[in-house]
């Protein structure tokens, strides 16, 4: 945005965009993907000597957006206002958007609250997941699911240290959650359409990808070493039909769940998704 700036046209019809994110799950030794998770993607955080470390860079990081750069854009947000929002999105993470509590919870309208949301998002930090729209006879929540970007940062504003702390913490299965639909979204070919499903009555799948040639993937993500496909997993399958359905756990091994759904890890899931594109 600063070169932008500085430049006298606007480039219109000459410019092209690429998103450089954080470090990914197929960028690192697998060996290191719970790491990964802990401190997040930036390389100075991910690569850091020690946890501690890697946590105050982390800190300095929130900071420093919240003081400097995010006041070239929103220069009446006040920065502790937005720490405050920022948090609670992560308190949050996966979950789907109730702006009226938020709103209650920072003392402002919901309008204020969508202005700030479309401030994250727009700088890369927070992720909008759409919900599922297409008709499929159900009532369906339209909410959309909200989740901080990089799993690092968002450990950094709840005060997790450690893997250690982050174990014992009610955040960690939603942080896990979202740092695997991250991976895949990011690793999913550039047309893919990504959403989450869920009805009125609770039936529910983590993930829905629709790729560029039409196929839809129904995914689960779990943080158990003993995944099992629930039965809201089989209702939604049946409402949508999905082309392939896969189950997202922490170990490494592939087997499968039934005769159409495989559990696999996300870094073989998004080995998998990257091949396609």
């Amino acid at each position: 945005m600063d070169l932008l700036k500085q430049s006298g046209e606007s480039l219109a019809g000459r410019i092209s965009y690429l998103e450089l994110g954080p470090f990914d799950a197929l960028e690192i030794d697998p060996a290191h993907l719970e790491t990964l998770w802990v401190r997040g993607g930036f390389p100075r955080s991910f690569l850091a000597e020690s946890d501690l470390s890697s946590l105050t860079w982390r800190r300095n990081f929130v900071r420093t957006y919240l003081e400097r750069d995010i006041s070239q854009f929103a220069p009446r947000i006040p920065a502790e206002t937005l720490r405050r929002f920022w948090t609670m999105l992560a308190h949050n993470q996966a979950q789907v958007l109730n702006a009226a509590n938020l709103a209650s919870g920072l003392a402002v309208d919901g309008k204020t609250v969508a202005g700030y949301l479309d401030l994250l998002v727009d700088l890369l930090l927070v992720r909008r997941l759409p919900a599922w729209h297409r008709n499929v006879g159900k009532r369906l929540v339209k909410a959309p699911k909200v989740y901080v970007r990089d799993s690092g940062i968002a450990h950094a504003l709840l005060g997790i240290r450690d893997k250690e702390t982050l174990l014992g913490h009610p955040v960690v299965g939603q942080t896990w959650e979202s740092f695997v639909i991250e991976s895949l979204i990011v690793a999913a070919p550039s047309e893919t359409e990504a959403h989450y499903y869920r009805t009125s009555n609770g039936t529910e799948l983590d993930l829905l990808l629709t790729l560029p040639g039409g196929e839809l993937w129904a995914i689960e993500v779990k943080r158990t070493m003993a995944p099992k496909v629930e039965r809201g997993f089989h209702s939604a399958c049946a409402d949508l039909n999905p082309w392939k359905r896969f189950y997202v756990y922490p170990g490494t091994e592939r087997f499968p769940l039934d005769d159409r759904t495989e559990a696999v890890s996300v870094v073989e899931l998004a080995n998998a998704l990257r091949a396609i594109g």
